[in-house]
């Protein structure tokens, strides 16, 4: 029993931590996912908390996860697990029998899990923790009381600032389809297209009143090619999936401009290099940095590098342009695309092609010289969209 519950331990213990750094990597990302099961169980007032309520459980799971390995404050340590795989383990078994949320966020973007897969893997840490609560009495400290002490709290700032710094910054490993080195092309290809076998109709017998899965369309006759409503009536069609398939990586993105058109494949397949801004939120956009962008925008235009800005705020744009003096031009795309884009509103990326260079947040947006002379800017003619 002893060297299961060290075992036990030793899983769970890390399980936790590296749950919780991988979340603190990317604590925006993570608390969009607890603003996605804020709006299913209809607690939007909560969403406002959302980045605090993040940073708060990346760091309390990766002190739990200290703790435990250092076998000190083993009932409190053991208490507070409990208590929240017990939450999760609810809020993962909801998403998947409801199908609200398909993602829950347990690894961020490192590792996606299916709603039923996350709710399997918080039944099997919820059967673990059980088994650490039952053999308690195995778990012995590591180390001496002052050691202990000096390590919980070296751990607590480093655990603390961890997701500061990627919150007022940006991830410090990029887990998303659009990180740095990859194609936006390429990454909009499906990876493994779905494989349909057998087409199916499921009718209503108006005279028998059952439901029957038919083969074939029960037209009236082949001349009118009519549905005979006297004796059927039409529920769904069911079709077989032999192969789910993997979809792209990247999906819903496009670059329109405001009046509709679509200039997607023409701005990705542009030769040059060229920048996006990205301002998912033009209400929430950090506007002081704006003095330093119009200048940047204003040194790329005289390269003849394209600069655009990207918002999914099709009616703000001309009044938040006039407000900033943007002399840019601005494209709408997907919300949720351009929030994965890059963790920073505004942030800037800059582009070879499809394939993506570098990223700024707008904490540390730089200097249009400096980037210039990194990474040798060159024009590919004229900007797609002027």
């Amino acid at each position: 029993m002893k060297y299961l519950i060290h075992l036990v331990r030793l899983l769970v213990g890390v399980l936790f931590i590296v749950s919780g750094l991988i979340k603190s990597n990317d604590t925006i990302g993570f608390a969009y996912k607890l603003e996605e099961y804020y709006q299913v169980f209809g607690t939007e007032s909560l969403i406002p908390t959302a980045v605090l309520q993040a940073g708060l459980i990346c760091v309390v799971e990766v002190l739990l996860g200290i703790t435990l390995l250092l076998g000190t404050r083993v009932i409190l340590t053991l208490t507070l697990l409990m208590s929240m795989i017990v939450f999760f383990t609810f809020l993962t078994f909801y998403s998947a029998y409801f199908n609200k949320v398909t993602d829950c966020g347990c690894f961020g973007d490192a590792l996606k899990l299916t709603p039923w897969e996350s709710f399997t893997k918080d039944v099997v840490l919820l059967v673990l923790i059980g088994i650490l609560i039952a053999g308690r009495k195995y778990i012995k400290p590591l180390f001496g009381q002052k050691t202990t002490r000096n390590l919980l709290i070296g751990a607590t700032i480093i655990n603390v600032g961890f997701p500061l710094y990627t919150y007022h910054f940006l991830p410090v490993i990029d887990f998303r389809p659009y990180a740095v080195g990859k194609d936006l092309i390429e990454g909009m290809k499906e990876i493994r297209p779905m494989k349909q076998g057998k087409t199916q109709y499921l009718f209503l017998n108006l005279k028998t009143n059952k439901e029957e899965l038919l083969d074939n369309y029960p037209y009236k006759d082949t001349i009118s090619w009519e549905l005979d409503t006297t004796k059927w009536k039409f529920i769904d069609t069911k079709v077989e999936i032999l192969d789910p398939g993997e979809p792209a990586p990247i999906h819903d993105f496009s670059l329109m401009t405001t009046e509709g058109n679509d200039f997607t494949m023409d701005i990705l397949q542009y030769p040059g290099h060229q920048f996006f801004l990205v301002c998912y939120d033009l209400q929430k956009a950090d506007q002081e940095v704006f003095a330093e962008v119009n200048t940047f925008a204003t040194a790329a235009e005289k390269t003849g590098i394209p600069f655009y800005g990207l918002t999914k705020d099709v009616k703000l744009v001309e009044e938040f342009r006039h407000a900033n003096q943007c002399a840019f031009p601005f494209l709408i795309s997907d919300g949720t695309a351009l929030k994965t884009m890059i963790r920073s509103n505004p942030g800037l990326i800059l582009l070879k092609g499809s394939k993506v260079l570098a990223m700024w947040h707008h904490n540390v947006f730089p200097e249009f010289e400096k980037v210039n002379s990194k990474f040798s800017l060159r024009t590919g003619g004229p900007a797609p969209v002027q």
